[in-house]
């Protein structure tokens, strides 16, 4: 018999991965071409050619013990000072590669995060709509997700449910940006006055809150729009980097954790955070992936595709009178449910054979995110069908 926690699991399966199964199980009835299948953030953009000539020259030239064998829990001392020198070079930051935990991606990064910090009960703080899975992490180590409600004018965070959510109880706050699923990225403003409300608590309670910054899509941002680095504003802030979708590598599992020595206690969490790398049973990052970043820790993909089909996307579905806020980052794009309950929206789409994720997933009702990090060849043929869906709701 199954544990208590992991039936309700069982019982919430992730609806994204649910709903892959089900694109193949209609492309192998229709065809994958008549297949439009925008539910799984999977990047399809080529990885970069010198990721590749690099795998190819450490396996050639470096011995296995190097390239194969355990190290550090923490992960390879030369790996961790090149990402913090790269870290530095776009930053303006000062850390070492004592502040750098490697980690098996930035869901691992975030469980040895939450490991290291969380008492049963603690109370941790995210913005809807949000990555589902925080949940499930934070409940694995008896903590408490307090959710804020969405703002859908602009996403941006409603700053005053969030300071009056904060109590006594508060841990940490998880900042997602740019967010999956909006794709809008959150202001310097938006994150000063995030942290402006964090030192005032911080004070009121005498305890230190946490924010932990959960940044794979960092580097995909748009119509040169910045991301603010969040350790500039905040001591007791965690970065949780992962090259996924930088890299175009995400079954790699290759990550890392910032903790800036100006953190409260940051020597001891830093050795919390690479024990509880060994207790979760991830012991180590890849070891490969990691001597890979040696050189192409500032190499990432050619995001002008993703752009690509971020315009057209947009543009046809509001020309077909959907509506939604323009993505500024990442690959996904909100749409608005046309009718208010957005599950049977999303069954009516699969009768056009078009897949995306309804918002209920994301803790925010009436909306679906549909991920264009596909060919942009299938959005061009996906295009007829979201015009044939559309005619069932607008101007009618």
């Amino acid at each position: 018999m199954i544990s208590d926690k992991m039936k309700e699991l069982v019982k919430n399966n992730s609806v994204i991965r649910e709903m892959f199964e089900e694109g193949k199980a209609l492309s192998k009835k229709y065809g994958q071409e008549n297949v439009y299948d925008f539910s799984l953030g999977n990047p399809s953009i080529p990885v970069p050619e010198k990721v590749n000539d690099t795998i190819r020259e450490i396996l050639k030239n470096e011995d296995t013990l190097k390239v194969h064998g355990y190290m550090n829990n923490a992960g390879f001392e030369d790996v961790r000072e090149k990402i913090a020198e790269n870290i530095n070079n776009k930053f303006d930051t000062k850390f070492s590669g004592e502040n750098i935990v490697m980690c098996v991606g930035a869901a691992s990064g975030i469980n040895i995060i939450l490991k290291s910090i969380l008492n049963p009960s603690d109370e941790v703080i995210t913005f809807a709509p949000y990555f589902m899975e925080y949940k499930n992490y934070i409940n694995s180590y008896d903590g408490k997700l307090v959710e804020i409600s969405p703002n859908t004018k602009d996403f941006q965070p409603r700053l005053d449910e969030f300071e009056n959510k904060i109590t006594k109880n508060t841990k940490a706050v998880i900042i997602n940006t740019p967010n999956n699923p909006t794709g809008v990225i959150y202001s310097e403003e938006t994150i000063k006055e995030i942290c402006k409300i964090l030192e005032k608590k911080q004070t009121e309670y005498e305890k230190e809150i946490f924010i932990i910054s959960d940044e794979p899509y960092r580097e995909i941002a748009y119509d040169n729009n910045e991301v603010p680095y969040i350790t500039k504003y905040y001591n007791n802030t965690f970065v949780v980097y992962s090259y996924s979708k930088t890299l175009s590598i995400p079954g790699e599992r290759i990550g890392y954790v910032v903790i800036p020595s100006e953190m409260d206690d940051s020597k001891n969490i830093i050795t919390a955070i690479t024990i509880a790398n060994r207790i979760i049973g991830c012991v180590n990052a890849p070891s490969l992936m990691q001597r890979v970043l040696i050189e192409c820790a500032n190499e990432k993909v050619d995001l002008s595709m993703y752009d690509e089909n971020r315009k057209l996307l947009y543009n046809e579905l509001t020309n077909y009178g959907f509506e939604c806020i323009k993505p500024q980052g990442a690959f996904y794009l909100f749409l608005k449910s046309p009718i208010e309950n957005e599950l049977e929206f999303c069954k009516k789409a699969k009768e056009y054979n078009i897949l995306f994720v309804p918002g209920s997933s994301f803790a925010c009702k009436g909306y679906v995110r549909i991920a264009y990090c596909v060919s942009n060849e299938m959005i061009k043929r996906a295009l007829p069908a979201f015009k044939k869906l559309a005619e069932n709701y607008i101007n009618k």
